[in-house]
């Protein structure tokens, strides 16, 4: 599955630089044809589709090689540079639209044939909402960052090609070419703060911000799914490497659990989290052992041999108190 994800993954992206490179050819024309600043701002953009595809392929590529001595975690980083960098490109054009949309402000330009040029980027337009939309359902399956800000920056554009049809239709009913500057000021601002969030998400991933939604679903799963033996579990942390997830926590089991059986309920909290994750999850767990009486307190396993105290409370797994470094106690 996760071969057929990443050549699936590859295979959109190099469509969708390929169509990348024909829509800008497209919007470039339609430019040409009317002289339209609005019309420029989508032309502009597709520049940055053309680059992040590029780029977003090249990272797929990289990604997807195997680990080695200097990367023992593998390649995955490179999905959220690559983002930043998609994001950052969007911000400098958005500043490019201003620039050119305030110059001509000043020193306005006629406009021609806003009909043709109009059908050229709604085609354009439409075209990128629906591989956008495809690109982004695929990113969101695969848990790849790439693909995602791919689809998200193609729809953005289409939505910008609605709303510049819109206006443009505007100037061709009122006449006022001043509409054709604005608008485009308007679409600078838009395609500049898609620039930042991309930048934003990507900054949040280098930096291994917590994703409180993932790990909100997975301590869920595990307190509906918990075994008795598993007395606590804290110091949970989800590290996200590309498509891949890295789980790091402690697991409080029995203290005269030997060393195989430690491990099999190791390997029960591991087979639980890969059965409700959609992409590859790897671990590493740290098993301490219960101090009685002290644990003995939110223990729930029955018959135990070795208890000191009676079970006072079961304690709630929650996203709040399952991260923080130290064991829970009644």
């Amino acid at each position: 599955m996760k071969n057929y994800s990443l050549r699936q993954n590859v295979r959109m992206q190099s469509i969708a630089l390929a169509v990348g490179l024909a829509l800008m050819a497209l919007k470039f024309l339609a430019w040409w044809l009317t002289n339209s600043n609005a019309i420029l701002t989508d032309a502009l953009e597709s520049i940055i589709n053309v680059v992040a595809a590029a780029f977003g392929l090249y990272s797929l590529f990289l990604a997807a090689k195997p680990r080695d001595s200097n990367h023992p975690y593998g390649h995955g980083k490179v999905e959220f540079l690559s983002a930043g960098f998609e994001g950052a490109l969007i911000f400098l054009a958005g500043v490019a639209i201003w620039a050119k949309a305030g110059y001509n402000i000043v020193y306005p330009q006629p406009l021609f044939k806003l009909d043709v040029g109009l059908a050229l980027t709604a085609f354009a337009g439409a075209v990128n909402f629906g591989i956008g939309h495809y690109l982004e359902q695929q990113g969101e399956r695969s848990n790849s960052l790439i693909m995602e800000a791919s689809g998200k920056h193609l729809k953005s554009d289409a939505y910008s090609s609605a709303g510049l049809i819109i206006g443009l239709s505007l100037v061709m009913i009122t006449g006022v070419p001043l509409l054709d500057n604005l608008l485009a000021l308007i679409f600078g601002a838009i395609i500049m703060f898609t620039g930042f969030q991309l930048v934003r998400r990507s900054v949040a991933g280098i930096m291994d911000e917590a994703d409180y939604q993932l790990i909100d679903e997975m301590v869920a799963t595990l307190h509906r799914n918990r075994r008795d033996c598993w007395i606590d579990v804290h110091n949970f942390r989800v590290i996200k490497y590309g498509p891949t997830l890295h789980i790091d926590c402690h697991m409080t089991v029995p203290w005269y659990f030997d060393t195989r059986h430690s491990h099999s309920e190791v390997k029960n909290f591991e087979d639980l989290l890969k059965a409700h994750s959609t992409v590859p999850v790897e671990f590493f767990i740290h098993v301490d052992p219960c101090d009685p009486p002290r644990n003995c307190r939110i223990c729930q396993m029955k018959g135990c041999p070795e208890r000191q105290a009676p079970t006072e409370v079961q304690v709630e797994w929650t996203l709040e108190n399952i991260m923080k470094n130290a064991q829970h106690e009644a």
